[in-house]
């Protein structure tokens, strides 16, 4: 990595346009690139003058430029391949070649092996006594990759760690980890073993599972690979690969999972579903779980239930006050429809399930229609959506309306039948819950206009629609300060004090070197009222309703982000990613 040469000399070269590229300085070459300011780089060496720090750090520690953008100029003025780094691409086998006092000296980590060549990150990979220490511990000609100092520093730890070795791991792990309910699936143990040919596949599965749940993840993805299967959780949101076994254990993995969930295991040409309950840590625990035959074997999908980490109390869902109450009246509403939104993974359920926890009662009939159920509640009469067994949302809704209800939940409006039978229970003297997939509340009201539906039978029944997001929390072990550039703020048209800071993580060990932990809401909520139920029934193109919406001040999704990025809960790019609709 390059030291820059001072802010002075930067100066002269003034436009940089008129410099080749190949001549200017790794600050210069950002700056011409618009990743930087004049400015910022000017702060950054006065910085670096102070710490004696190699630029490209101090930059991503001020966070001014993200690892990402930094690391292909890397790689253009060192002719040396650059490489983010994630526990994911390091061989567990490999990383070990490299002694860890050796790896700290040397700010090296060894990745893969091909043939005879060993690849490894390093901080200097232009320093050959390096370069040769590696290939004297190794044996191994070095294929220097470069990676962020800082990036190697925080990996090096995890890659030492006992149970980063898959062999380890699963030794660790015996059959007794996991104990499976004999009330939802019966179990032959023996016969499992047999099946998966032996203990090791058998504490490899509960390997990830158990961890899986302690590190709160949602779901686990099992995927066969050319070369090995790969097994990845999505904590967060957000994927994260965790495993690498074999190729060849791939398909006893798939057939053990299929054993837990009772599952067909010699049927791998259809795609199935399944189910188990499992007790971790004294923990009950759903996994429903998914199978999907592709070209190179099956994949599964697990998605995890824990109860533990949901809260199905409304008050408690981090709704500010003001969105909170006006939901509050739409649920005390005798009849109406009020609409849930957001892309799949946005906690709608978790929402749906809260608001009929608030209003069930032993004077309440609440019938559900949901595919699947993912959680049962007391109190309140649940149906699983089966279209299989010709029981759709429409079917099962055209039955509900003959059990005497109160309170109907459709689990998604998913086609114009739905929707038209939705909006008619509601017409009729029923409070009806539902969901859509949409970005907006306006886009609820266009999707179902989309549907067939008529404006006037949607301003009649329509209480209500609250779109929401889950948006990750900046992790407290590496919060730090960054400002964000000029171009991003004027995307958002952004209104508050643009010589603020915010907050970000800059990833460690605890939050996985993503920066996040943990999530929390953010919600757009449309109480409809007499203006807008006029302006629904008269708007053919929806303008009359966005102009009441900018009217009313109802905070959307973005404001509502930029109000918690401004707190410090969140980072700027996260409520953008989520929140940004041009």
């Amino acid at each position: 990595m390059s030291i820059a040469t001072p802010a002075s000399k930067i100066k002269t070269h003034d436009p940089l346009w008129d410099v080749p590229e190949a001549s200017l300085p790794l600050g210069a070459r950002l700056v011409r690139a618009g990743l930087l300011s004049q400015d910022d780089l000017e702060r950054a060496l006065e910085r670096q003058e102070k710490d004696n720090t190699r630029l490209g750090e101090i930059l991503t520690r001020m966070g001014l430029v993200e690892e990402e953008e930094i690391l292909p100029f890397l790689n253009q003025q060192l002719g040396v391949p650059s490489v983010r780094l994630r526990e994911g691409i390091v061989d567990p086998k490999v990383v070990q070649m490299i002694p860890r006092s050796h790896a700290e000296t040397l700010k090296a980590v060894a990745l893969f092996k091909v043939r005879k060549e060993i690849f490894v990150a390093m901080a200097e990979p232009q320093n050959l006594r390096q370069v040769d220490e590696v290939e004297r511990l190794t044996g191994l000609t070095v294929r220097p990759v470069i990676a962020l100092k800082s990036s190697i520093e925080r990996l090096i730890p995890r890659c030492y760690e006992k149970d980063f070795q898959v062999d380890h791991v699963t030794a660790d792990i015996d059959e007794s980890a996991i104990e499976l309910q004999a009330d939802t699936m019966l179990l032959d143990l023996q016969s499992s073993e047999a099946m998966a040919d032996g203990s090791p596949i058998i504490n490899l599965v509960n390997y990830f599972i158990v961890n899986s749940i302690r590190q709160g993840a949602s779901d686990i993805h099992i995927e066969p690979g050319q070369k090995h299967t790969t097994i990845r959780f999505r904590v967060d949101g957000m994927l994260r690969e965790v495993l690498r076994p074999r190729r060849d254990f791939h398909a006893a993995l798939v057939s053990r999972v299929k054993v837990m969930a009772r599952m067909d295991i010699a049927e791998h040409r259809q795609a199935q579903d399944g189910r188990m309950h499992v007790v971790v840590d004294n923990r009950e625990v759903d996994i429903r779980v998914s199978t999907l035959p592709t070209v190179k074997g099956e994949k599964v999908v697990m998605r995890v239930l824990d109860r533990k980490n949901l809260t199905f109390n409304l008050n408690e869902l981090g709704i500010p006050s003001e969105q909170l109450n006006p939901i509050k009246k739409m649920l005390q509403k005798p009849h109406g429809l009020l609409l849930v939104t957001g892309p799949t993974g946005s906690g709608k359920t978790t929402t749906l399930y809260s608001a009929l926890e608030l209003i069930k009662s032993v004077h309440t009939n609440i019938v559900t229609v949901e595919d699947p159920v993912e959680y049962q509640l007391d109190m309140i009469n649940q149906v699983h959506a089966n279209p299989s067994a010709n029981l759709s949302f429409s079917d099962a809704l055209r039955s509900i309306l003959r059990q005497d209800p109160d309170v109907i939940m459709v689990g998604e409006i998913r086609d114009a039948e739905t929707a038209e039978m939705a909006i008619q229970a509601s017409l009729t003297g029923h409070l009806v819950l539902s969901t859509l997939h949409t970005n907006s509340t306006i886009g609820a009201i266009t999707r179902l206009m989309d549907m067939g539906i008529m404006p006037y039978k949607i301003s009649a029944a329509l209480v209500g629609v609250v779109a929401q997001r889950l948006i990750r929390t900046v992790c407290p072990r590496c919060r730090t300060k960054y400002y964000p550039n000029e171009e991003m703020l004027q995307m958002i048209e952004y209104s508050g004090d643009t010589r603020r800071s915010f907050s970000k993580g800059e990833g460690c060990a605890q939050c996985y070197d993503t920066g996040f932990a943990g999530r929390t809401g953010i919600y757009e909520v449309l109480p409809i009222d007499r203006e807008f139920r006029q302006a629904i029934t008269h708007s053919d193109d929806m303008s009359a309703v966005r102009d009441l919406f900018d009217k009313k001040g109802i905070n959307s999704l973005l404001d509502e982000g930029i109000k918690l990025a401004e707190s410090g809960s969140t980072s700027l790019d996260e409520v953008v990613r989520l929140a940004f609709a041009d």
